[in-house]
């Protein structure tokens, strides 16, 4: 979070917090909701996406959530919480310092260890690590099924398609990680991947997909 602020919430501790004028879209965007009304549905309440670069970095950089799963922007001394319309964090995939891939969020960082994967009844694939809960973007949904690898080498799409439905997860192991280089991935960058479904996706992850006060 920045220095000022942290100076901020310390000269004014009382500022009651906003809901209701953020969003977050499922391509990472954040979005104001001028009039307020940003507990509507994604369809009819989209808002207006910010595009200014020095405005969408200082957002991210005082990003957060609280103990109970809503996620806020921390802008000077009030918290103004986020509508999420996916997930906290959105997932990119990037180039590693190897011949790999890593991933990233939609604010820039670095993603990750990852701990648990999901596959939801729409086939949007889900993260959970110590960072929060993420949602693979999708425009990075079929790379990301084929970057993705069981100890044995077959890609995360090869399994799936090979299921008689994505609900067969309950029942058949399934372990997945990032090739790191020409090698399969190793036993501590492997995580099981399980079925989600679409309505419960907030409450498993643990986050407030529309937080009140």
């Amino acid at each position: 979070m920045d220095d000022t602020v942290l100076a901020a919430m310390a000269r004014w501790p009382n500022v009651p917090a906003a809901f209701g004028w953020l969003s977050l879209s499922p391509r990472g965007q954040w979005c104001l909701h001028p009039a307020g009304h940003g507990w509507g549905h994604t369809e009819t309440e989209p808002g207006q996406p910010i595009t200014n670069p020095q405005i969408v970095t200082f957002i991210g950089r005082n990003y957060q959530s609280d103990d109970t799963g809503r996620w806020f922007f921390q802008n000077g001394p009030q918290k103004v919480y986020v509508r999420l319309d996916a997930a906290p964090w959105i997932l990119e995939l990037h180039p590693g310092p190897d011949t790999g891939l890593h991933w990233q969020t939609h604010t820039g960082l670095p993603y990750g260890p990852i701990k648990q994967w999901w596959v939801d009844d729409n086939g949007y694939l889900y993260a959970q690590a110590p960072q929060g809960a993420g949602r693979v973007l999708d425009r990075d949904l079929a790379r990301a099924a084929e970057a993705l690898v069981t100890p044995e080498h077959q890609t995360l799409a090869d399994c799936l398609d090979a299921l008689p439905s994505l609900q067969s997860l309950q029942t058949r192991p399934l372990a997945v990680g990032l090739v790191p280089g020409p090698q399969p991935p190793s036993g501590a960058n492997m995580a099981p991947v399980g079925w989600l479904p679409t309505q419960a996706v907030a409450k498993t992850l643990g986050f407030q997909a529309q937080p009140a006060p």
